[in-house]
């Protein structure tokens, strides 16, 4: 009787967590769309803001967003692949893949904050590239490495070893039995480590606030990396805290909200099509 009774409380108190997490999540995202989505106009996302006409417009937010999101990538993905690739494939010292992934472990833990900090001190002021956009990307690159590494590293070892076995009795080299057998088989990881480094990076601020500004200035993409500008995380910051337009940051919010759920939606199926894929 005693363990039934240990039994039933500890299912009631799983279901208990499961239902006051669920309910957590679906008040944020209703309460955040509720007050956020009314606030939404064309004008808002189509238009600069303008200090002389009160006008306000995150067009310039948005596409700040963008080049950052594209300038991390570009670094983050050859990077962080290139090292899953090494520590799975080619090293051999089990001390140093253990001492790497170890650094790796701790850069996953350490607060935004800080990066944003090393990032001024190092790019900004060090390298001499100012407060710009391309500063806050390779901030932004240095936090998700681990996040790209680990996810195409574990990919990796989901690769069937009489898969190489087979490439290197076909007479392949190494290289090219990577390049052409385990690669495709773990593209699935990869790709699932880029989703999840955009929602990362869609969800940063403080380390931005330090390295990439928060200029509302409209340019482009080349022009626009070597500059300041606010992404839509930090322009929320801004027009709530500093400027106090609550409806423009819950319009933000809702942007941003939106755009997670389409990111967590776009890795899920892509998650399963590749693994069907791979089931036939």
């Amino acid at each position: 009787m005693k363990r039934k009774a240990y039994i039933l409380m500890m299912q009631s108190l799983m279901i208990l967590s499961a239902v006051i997490t669920c309910g957590l999540v679906l008040f944020l995202v209703i309460y955040v769309l509720v007050k956020g989505l009314p606030n939404i106009t064309w004008e808002m996302l189509s238009g600069k803001p303008s200090y002389l006409s009160q006008t306000i417009g995150i067009l310039p937010d948005i596409l700040n967003t963008l080049y950052i999101i594209i300038a991390a990538l570009v670094v983050v993905i050859p990077l962080g692949a290139g090292a899953a690739v090494y520590l799975t494939e080619y090293a051999q010292n089990r001390k140093i893949i253990s001492l790497i992934e170890y650094a790796a472990e701790t850069l996953s833990g350490i607060p935004s904050i800080i990066y944003g900090l090393v990032g001024m001190l190092f790019f900004c002021s060090f390298l001499n590239m100012q407060t710009s956009l391309l500063a806050g990307a390779l901030t932004l690159v240095i936090m998700n490495l681990p996040t790209v590494m680990r996810t195409t590293q574990e990919s990796l070892k989901t690769v069937p070893q009489s898969y190489r076995e087979g490439g290197f009795g076909l007479g392949a080299g190494k290289w090219r039995v990577i390049r052409t057998v385990v690669l495709p088989g773990c593209i699935d990881g990869i790709i699932t480590g880029c989703i999840l480094s955009v929602g990362r990076i869609l969800g940063e601020s403080a380390a931005l606030l330090f390295t990439a500004g928060f200029a509302h200035a409209l340019n482009g993409f080349f022009e626009g990396l070597g500059s300041a500008g606010a992404t839509l995380t930090v322009a929320l910051y801004v027009y709530a805290k500093e400027r106090g337009e609550f409806g423009v940051a819950f319009a933000i919010a809702a942007i941003l909200m939106m755009l997670t759920l389409l990111i967590d939606l776009l890795a899920a199926l892509v998650g399963k099509y590749f693994k069907k894929r791979r089931s036939l």
